[in-house]
């Protein structure tokens, strides 16, 4: 099915929004993207749940530390199992246990065939992201590869967090010195070569936010 595209480029961002969910599959059975939009109202929350379940998505991993939709999915969707695992989105370092907790839900989850995961936060820029990333890390993709298939899904995805997952991933399976040393460098520099403009993206997000409107070209 088709889902919201928001891309980053030229002078703006252009978006392209239906009654479908703000969200990018990344992998197979693996999407990332932002929430629910509560500032539309309770329609377009069940729409963009509806193409949710419509996507083929079974479970929800929401790493928003500022809301919660548990409650909402619950009443209007209890067959998707929902996993609030929030952290706050200011450049911090991210927690180890956040990256257990949140891909200890994924694998979990994706050991059944049919099974698919939406890690998001509120925008779909850096936390969801970051939490795919470490996922398709876990799932055994290597990390480049997972940065390229995030951007590629969804241009505006900063992935800033994705340091913190690499750093948790190596300690996690004692990779050794000179490989970890190696996948540093190499998400260093992919960063540096494929930066985005992510206050821009923010503020034009929010600006249609405030106006209570979706994205439009």
């Amino acid at each position: 099915m088709d889902v919201t595209k928001i891309v980053s480029g030229g002078g703006g961002i252009a978006a392209e929004r239906s009654s479908v969910a703000n969200i990018s599959r990344v992998a197979e059975r693996i999407w990332t993207g932002g929430d629910l939009p509560s500032h539309l109202g309770d329609a377009a929350m069940l729409a963009d749940l509806a193409a949710i379940q419509d996507a083929g998505i079974t479970h929800i991993l929401d790493n928003r530390i500022e809301w919660s939709d548990e409650a909402f999915v619950e009443a209007h969707a209890p067959k998707i199992d929902y996993f609030w695992n929030g952290q706050d989105d200011a450049g911090q370092s991210m927690p180890d246990e956040w990256f257990f907790d949140g891909v200890d839900f994924a694998l979990e989850a994706l050991q059944d065939p049919n099974a698919q995961v939406l890690a998001h936060c509120h925008m779909g820029i850096n936390r969801g992201p970051s939490m795919a990333f470490a996922i398709l890390l876990a799932t055994g993709m290597e990390p480049v590869e997972a940065l390229d298939a995030i951007r590629s899904a969804r241009p505006i995805a900063a992935i800033s967090y994705a340091h913190d997952a690499l750093d948790w991933w190596h300690r996690m399976t004692e990779t050794p010195a000179s490989i970890a040393k190696r996948q540093r460098a190499e998400v260093a520099t992919w960063h540096r070569r494929s930066p985005i403009d992510v206050v821009r993206i923010i503020r034009t997000i929010r600006s249609h936010e405030d106006n209570g409107r979706p994205l439009s070209a």
